[in-house]
This record gives C-alpha cells, structure tokens and sequence, in this order.
C-alpha cells in the first residue's frame, strides 16, 4: 500500500494535496501543527470520497515529535512510502535592514529543519519498502528561492534557498538506491499563507504583474505534487517544477 505523509496537510497546498492522493489510492498521513478542525475537514472530505487518511498532529521543527509522529503513521497506517514537505511559515513583511536574529533563526528552524528530520525518518521507512524504488519524496519550495523577497520575506527566500540546495543534495544522495526526490516552487498562489505576513490579498495585488496576469490555485500546485510522486515520473529526480505563472 502506497502510505503518504504530508506535512501541513490542513490548508492550502497541503490539503489539495491530501485530497488528490488519496483519490490515487493513497493512503493519506495528514500532519497538522494546531488547527485541528481544518485537518479534520479534510479527512472528512477525503473519506466521503471513499479515500483514507488519519490525522497525526505535530510541530515538525521538534524532532522528538516527529519520530513519534512516523511510529504512529506506521502502527495506524503503515510504513511511509512518500512524502511531501510542505509545512511552511512566513511572518509579517519586513525589510532585511529591520530582522532581528530571532527572527531570521525562527524563519530558518521553521521552514528548513522540518524537511530534513521529515526526510531522514521517511528514508528509513522506505528502506524497508518492498518496492524502494517506487518511493519518493517531494519537497514544496517557492518562487521566492530564486526571485528574492525584496521588500518583504527575503528571510523566507533564503530559507526556500536552502530546501532547492536540499532537493538537489538529497536526490543524488538517494538516486543510486531508485529513490525520487523532487521539487515544486510555486510563485503567488492562492492560500492562507499570504495572512500570515500580513497581506491576504497579496496574490491579487501582484498578479497583474505576471506573464499570465492571475494568481495560481492550490490545486493546480497539487497536480504538480502528484505526478511527481508517480510513476509516471519514475526518470525524474533533482527535479524543479516552477508554478509560478511564467516568472
């Protein structure tokens, strides 16, 4: 059985996400930090659509609940064969001239550490797979990996940065054991994310500045999530897909 864990499943990416897989017969591990009606929602969605999927609550920048958390998914699910990093945080827009190191520590410990513990505990559950090599690993990014922030979250580019230097290191790490892993850099996308920094109608303000003059939807980004961790996609690893409207 194919068994996926998505980190921050409760909303936008993450529950498109959810709700796609398991209409591919996944196994759905929705991980969720504190909003547990929202993470309920989608199980809810997901099971009246016949899917399955368990809720599994837990701060995936604290490593001991994260160990905790794979032991649970394998007694109540089985083992993890893919994953999908996509817990992520912004905080207010600022300038780098105004960031305290609190700050930047936080962005950092919040938006990196996870996909790294998250990927090591799934690499030892898919190691035990009976099919290794139809296992991977997707890792969400941002646009703002190579366009900056300027202005308003260059801490959470710098961040998005270091998942694009994961994705690559971790997938030639892996490629020679067949495990895939990918990456999605979604640009202005609509999702809850933008009020946390304290504009929610930012993909509005900024579309028109795209090629293609709108902002993305969640599922669109989801589509993407899915046939990466496909075997459709089986030639690909080190990969990047961009969603970002053609910026």
């Amino acid at each position: 059985m194919k068994v996926v864990l998505i980190t921050g499943g409760s909303r936008g990416i993450g529950a498109a996400s959810a709700k796609s897989l398991a209409a591919e017969g996944y196994a759905v591990a929705i991980n969720y930090k504190s909003n547990h009606q929202a993470a309920e929602q989608v199980k809810k969605e997901i099971l009246s659509a016949g899917g399955k999927a368990e809720l599994f609550q837990a701060d995936v920048s604290d490593e001991r609940q994260v160990v905790d958390m794979f032991k649970a998914i394998q007694m109540r699910l089985g083992l993890v064969t893919h994953l999908v990093n996509n817990a992520g945080v912004l905080q207010t827009q600022m300038r780098v001239e105004d960031m305290s190191a609190e700050r930047i520590n936080w962005m950092l410990t919040q938006n990196v550490t996870p996909y790294f513990i998250c990927a090591r505990e799934a690499i030892k559950h898919i190691r035990q797979s009976k099919q290794v090599n139809r296992c991977a690993i997707v890792n969400v990014s941002s646009a703002a990996s190579y366009l900056g922030g300027a202005n308003e979250y260059v801490d959470y580019a710098a961040a998005k940065g270091a998942i694009d230097s994961f994705t690559t290191g971790l997938s030639l790490e892996l490629a020679p054991e067949g495990i895939r892993v990918n990456c999605v850099r979604p640009g202005c996308i609509y999702t809850d994310i933008h009020a946390d920094g304290g504009e929610p109608g930012r993909v509005d303000r900024v579309a028109e500045l795209l090629p293609m003059k709108r902002g993305g939807t969640a599922q669109e980004v989801a589509n993407a999530v899915v046939w990466l961790l496909s075997d459709g996609a089986s030639y690909a690893t080190g990969t990047f897909i961009d969603l970002a409207g053609g910026k």
